[in-house]
């Protein structure tokens, strides 16, 4: 599949790097968990960015993009589901969105306006107020909460829950994809600047060779889950989604093993990324609800 950007892609990307610029770091000051950005939410607002994917010129494709772009920063907000998922869920639902899976906490949650309700093979749509939700004390770099009481909800046909659940998936793997690259570029520099008997550990192969490792892998999700993006098949999502998660469980392992203590503090901001992908592995089932979509799509 050719992956070649338009002019018009180009030039969308291209403002939204511009965009983002400012929030490429991480405050000297922070040393929490959830890195909120509520103003980097604001602009990209503002310039109607949420509503790439609707665009004939730009589509799924480059909403994607954008998502793997916004997920190499250390500030988060809920953009993957709006950019991805919002499009196409029934009718006209504000957002943020934030799905709640099972009546577990969820990213988002406590400041989401549309909840996306996952209940086994059904899925219900929820407008909410901050009454029916609250925050909760989380270790995942993403603000989690939870709902305080059952919603209003409206739930979907068999069909749009199928469709819902494959953009959900769409959305997974595209903010994977994003967050595993700046993870590995993270800890790439600590490697080439942090030494050990006079050299930097980068230098050493035993690293060189698990972090090669890590960008066969990280490559190897980013393009499945551009080309669930592109195709909007069943099976390319359940692919993208299982490789992600699957991927990301095993690269952010070696990730903080390579960086040691360091690996394990909030001074270095290696967690920004890879506590958000510890969230993103076990939703939608985790990998094993990913390889029963994969059976059933893929090999039925």
């Amino acid at each position: 599949m050719d992956f070649t950007l338009t002019s018009d892609q180009s030039a969308l990307l291209g403002a939204l790097d511009r965009l983002v610029a400012p929030f490429e770091s991480k405050p000297i000051d922070f040393h929490g968990f959830a890195l909120v950005g509520s103003d980097l939410e604001r602009e990209l607002t503002e310039g109607e960015y949420f509503d790439i994917a609707q665009i004939p010129e730009m589509g799924a494709l480059t909403a994607a993009m954008a998502v793997e772009r916004l997920a190499w920063l250390p500030y988060t907000a809920d953009i993957a589901l709006s950019m991805l998922v919002r499009p196409h869920l029934p009718g006209d639902w504000p957002r943020p969105l934030a799905v709640v899976e099972n009546g577990r906490p969820g990213r988002f949650v406590a400041t989401a306006r549309t909840l996306i309700l996952i209940d086994g093979d059904d899925i219900s749509l929820a407008q909410v107020t901050p009454d029916d939700v609250e925050p909760v004390d989380s270790l995942f770099a993403y603000p989690m909460g939870r709902l305080k009481r059952q919603p209003k909800a409206t739930k979907l046909s068999a069909e749009d829950a199928a469709t819902v659940r494959k953009w959900i998936r769409v959305a997974l793997a595209n903010e994977a994809t994003g967050l595993i690259q700046a993870a590995i570029a993270s800890a790439v520099e600590h490697l080439s600047v942090r030494k050990q008997f006079g050299r930097p550990l980068g230098a050493f192969q035993a690293l060189r060779h698990r972090m090669a490792e890590c960008a066969v892998l990280s490559g190897g999700v980013r393009w499945l889950a551009l080309q669930a993006a592109a195709t909007a098949d069943d099976g390319d999502a359940a692919l993208a989604a299982l490789h992600a998660q699957d991927s990301a469980t095993r690269i952010v392992y070696d990730l903080h093993q390579m960086l040691g203590a360091m690996g394990m503090t909030l001074e270095h901001p290696l967690h920004l990324w890879t506590y958000r992908l510890k969230a993103l592995m076990s939703e939608l089932g985790g990998r094993g609800g990913q390889s029963v979509a994969v059976a059933q799509h893929c090999f039925a």
